[in-house]
């Protein structure tokens, strides 16, 4: 009998691969999957952050610009051409300071209208606002900054200037010590380790007064504070709730303390109600 081998395929046996070689393999794919993953384009971040330093800091010229942007000033300078060429920012003035341009207001509009909380919130927001006359207010967390994304101002002849976008650390004023109150562990834990700046002499800056007050709120629900940023300025905040029950957002109304103090129990309760109805349309959305 004859053996057909033609169709018959004799395989190599592969020697086995050592530990080392099998930990050299593990490392480099990791390193490709690290970088595969970091798809950051370096010019486009540093113009996106320079476009929100703008935002948060206008008038400032490049120097000042480049010193808080961390680039070059020729590099500065380029990149707030490019932003002005598409119209996100404009010189103003002999001294060239920056401010931003019409596009970025196409931006805001926009964002007004796709951002689930401003969307939601805005009808609500505006409804309390006219009903107290204070500046009104909404704040989310981002890291250890909080971050204004909708606000109104009163139309008293003393008020208090705002403008959203405007970022702040979360140990002082009403909406930030609620936002950091009710954050993560690692996240207060990060913040009072480090050295917290004093806008006033009212201004808690010690770690312990602080986490007592962060405590006290969490049990309360409510945030107040009394000339904690601006001398003469009080504020009080209730928290805006997602789906899940956890805090998404800080709603406020400060004003001067001498007009909210003796109104406190008023606009406690309407505050209350305004935040509990922008959670039920959040919740219901």
């Amino acid at each position: 009998m004859i053996l057909n081998t033609d169709n018959i395929s004799f395989r190599r046996k592969t020697p086995p691969v050592s530990l080392p070689e099998l930990t050299q393999i593990a490392y480099l794919i990791k390193i490709e999957v690290i970088q595969m993953a970091d798809y950051t384009v370096a010019a486009v971040d540093q113009a996106l952050a320079l476009l929100l330093l703008v935002a948060q800091a206008p008038g400032l010229g490049v120097s000042e610009l480049a010193g808080r942007s961390g680039n070059t000033k020729a590099r500065t300078f380029r990149l707030l051409y490019t932003l002005e060429k598409r119209k996100l920012v404009q010189r103003r003035g002999r001294a060239a300071s920056y401010c931003l341009d019409v596009n970025a207001l196409c931006l805001g509009v926009a964002a007004q209208e796709q951002v689930d909380l401003v969307r939601l919130a805005r009808p609500y927001l505006l409804n309390f606002a006219a009903s107290c006359n204070e500046n009104v207010q909404i704040r989310v967390r981002d890291g250890l900054d909080s971050i204004r994304v909708d606000r109104w101002q009163c139309v008293h002849h003393e008020r208090i200037a705002t403008q959203a976008g405007s970022r702040r650390r979360l140990h002082a004023g009403a909406s930030c010590k609620l936002l950091l109150a009710f954050a993560p562990d690692e996240v207060r834990h990060t913040l009072l380790a480090d050295e917290l700046p004093r806008y006033t002499e009212l201004t808690i800056h010690q770690p312990i007064r602080l986490t007592q007050e962060l405590k006290r709120i969490r049990q309360e629900g409510v945030s107040i504070s009394c000339g904690e940023i601006t001398r003469g300025i009080s504020a009080f905040a209730i928290p805006i709730l997602d789906r899940h029950q956890q805090v998404l957002a800080a709603l406020s109304i400060s004003g001067p303390t001498y007009r909210l103090q003796p109104r406190q129990s008023e606009l406690m309760s309407s505050l209350s109600t305004a935040a509990a109805t922008i959670t039920v349309a959040i919740q219901s959305a």
